[in-house]
């Protein structure tokens, strides 16, 4: 090891306390907007994410609708008739049915993949502890 102060000491030692907190106010600065902007392509992401999963649970929601609307026109026939056009009714019911069953099942794992802004909240843990007043660890 040598005696000799390093770069960083020596800038230290011949800047001022003005300058030295200019430029940790600028490092920061551009810390927070680096944060804000991951933080905004994360939240854009999920709400995407979101938007199509709360959108193919609607169109499940609709799809079910139409599944009871037609199962009661079906039964309305089926005891009036007792005859074949209540069948057709019921047949177009159980393709309602299975429609909604598989819109919501592709919706319900589309919004099991919505994870929020993960790698935010890592980057955001890693500012150093020295950025808190005092010293302290909260």
């Amino acid at each position: 090891m040598t005696d000799q102060p390093s770069a960083a000491e020596d800038r230290a030692a011949n800047s001022s306390l003005g300058e030295l907190l200019g430029e940790v106010s600028r490092d920061l600065s551009t810390l927070i907007r680096q944060e804000m902007e991951l933080a905004k392509a994360e939240i854009r992401q999920t709400a995407t994410r979101a938007g199509k999963g709360a959108g193919l649970l609607g169109g499940a929601g609709y799809a079910g609708l139409m599944a009871v609307f037609f199962l009661s026109i079906a039964l309305w026939w089926a005891l009036g008739y007792l005859v074949g056009n209540a069948w057709s009714a019921v047949i177009v019911a159980v393709i309602w049915a299975i429609v909604a069953l598989v819109l919501y099942l592709v919706g319900r794992k589309q919004l099991a993949t919505v994870k929020g802004a993960p790698q935010t909240v890592e980057t955001v843990k890693e500012i150093p502890p020295t950025l808190k007043p005092n010293g302290e660890n909260r």
